[in-house]
């Protein structure tokens, strides 16, 4: 039995994902935090401050500040008025960001196929729910483990 734990092992697959990503994205212009922003912008229109999609990127208000300027810049998303609520600005994709992500979906498809290519798709399909579980687990309040 091997005495490298869990922890370490998600993070050696996060590195690796994240050095694919980089090379895979790079002649987009876009690195991976900032892919990962359109992303979650696609899976959330028009309803994200930036502060949301911050957290929802995984990086800080301060780091986001500047992916926002940057994707703004390059007109792949808009901020505009929440019609909700006239007082909060929500960032939205372009058509360009449309366009953009795109273009990478079938090669981050493909990468994602690579990953998990000496899984079976039954192995793929537990991996998915273990990982769901796991982040079910720590995503509870501490002291609320189930019974």
């Amino acid at each position: 039995m091997s005495d490298t734990t869990l922890l370490y092992l998600v993070k050696r697959v996060e590195l690796a994902v994240r050095s694919r990503l980089d090379d895979l994205l790079r002649p987009g212009g876009l690195t991976t935090t900032q892919y990962t922003a359109l992303t979650v912008l696609q899976r959330h229109p028009a309803s994200l401050t930036s502060a949301q999609l911050a957290r929802n990127s995984f990086v800080t208000a301060q780091a986001m500040a500047d992916i926002v300027s940057a994707l703004l810049g390059r007109e792949l998303i808009e901020r505009h008025r929440d019609p909700a609520d006239r007082r909060r600005l929500v960032l939205a994709l372009t058509p360009g960001g449309e366009a953009l992500l795109d273009r990478f979906q079938g090669p981050v498809e493909a990468l994602e196929a690579l990953m998990l290519s000496d899984l079976t798709a039954a192995q793929a399909a537990d991996l998915r729910s273990s990982l769901l579980s796991c982040r079910a687990a720590l995503e509870r309040p501490v002291g609320n483990a189930p019974e």
